[in-house]
């Protein structure tokens, strides 16, 4: 259904395609086919229309993360909102920014945080190859 669905939010007018929903649904049919280039750029028009609301942010994140870019992604969420703190994805990704940065400590943090917000990040955590370094601090 990927294809209808993309069909139909290209036939959505234009002046209608900067609304937060569009973009949303867009965003995630890129970053399903790991288009990190323009999921980025809808990402960042997400956090223009909705400059309070964690989603563009966490995902225009990953998005530079996921390009390689994980120093930006990490200042990218630094300077979001205030509502991203209370996300455990926020501080999940933060961790993972972290120890990929070097600084093990912070990460460790994060992902402490994390895991008190939402115990089902511990498993992930455990899991996942961009936490590899604070592994056995975790």
């Amino acid at each position: 259904m990927t294809r209808q669905s993309l069909a139909e939010l290209n036939a959505i007018e234009r002046a209608m395609q900067h609304r937060p929903e569009v973009l949303q649904l867009r965003l995630h049919h890129l970053m399903r086919k790991h288009d990190w280039t323009r999921a980025l750029m809808v990402s960042r028009k997400l956090c223009r229309v909705l400059p309070n609301s964690t989603t563009g942010f966490l995902h225009a994140g990953f998005c530079l993360h996921e390009l390689g870019r994980t120093a930006q992604a990490k200042q990218l969420l630094l300077r979001g909102p205030t509502a991203l703190r209370k996300e455990p994805i926020y501080h999940y990704n933060m961790g993972c920014y972290e120890a990929l940065l070097g600084n093990l400590y912070c990460a460790q943090q994060h992902l402490q945080i994390s895991f008190k917000m939402d115990a089902s990040f511990r498993d992930l955590a455990s899991r996942d190859p961009d936490l590899e370094a604070v592994h056995a601090l975790i």
